[in-house]
């Protein structure tokens, strides 16, 4: 299921995975697990470093496949209920952690389908040119997937 909204600076996916909330829940709250298949086609997670709590720090870079680009996040968890929701911040960083963009906001919202898992993920705060939409859907793409491999 692929449901894409784009507003002014919010954008919105919906997927439903074939996996439980409990493994979904891992997809994005695992460093190894979220490194497997986050990004857009083309790029990887040279590095991610998450620690899942309020207040905790969260640390992803990515590198193209080819190595002609190479782009760091940095933000900060808000919220966080296990299996459930989780909300955190997002910017751009230079390599000392510096931002270089304004903080964004995501939030994963899992609803338990009975092994199967409802992802509802919002990105609000994104710049107007932003592929934000395009990027999360090539992503999400690749979590299922990810999912698909691990089931097999």
């Amino acid at each position: 299921m692929h449901d894409e909204q784009t507003t002014s600076n919010d954008m919105t996916l919906e997927r439903v995975l074939d996996a439980t909330p409990d493994l979904v829940w891992r997809m994005w709250t695992d460093p190894d697990h979220f490194s497997r298949w986050y990004g857009p086609a083309g790029v990887s997670v040279s590095d991610a470093r998450m620690d899942v709590r309020v207040g905790g720090r969260r640390d992803v870079e990515m590198t193209a496949n080819d190595g002609s680009m190479q782009v760091r996040f940095s933000g900060e968890y808000l919220e966080v209920v296990e299996q459930i929701r989780l909300v955190y911040t997002e910017a751009m960083t230079d390599t000392d952690g510096n931002p270089q963009s304004p903080d964004t906001e995501v939030t994963v919202e899992l609803e338990d389908l009975g092994g199967r898992t409802r992802l509802v993920l919002t990105h609000a705060g994104l710049p107007q040119d932003s592929h934000g939409a395009t990027g999360w859907a090539m992503a999400l793409d690749k979590l299922a997937s990810h999912l698909g491999g691990l089931a097999a």
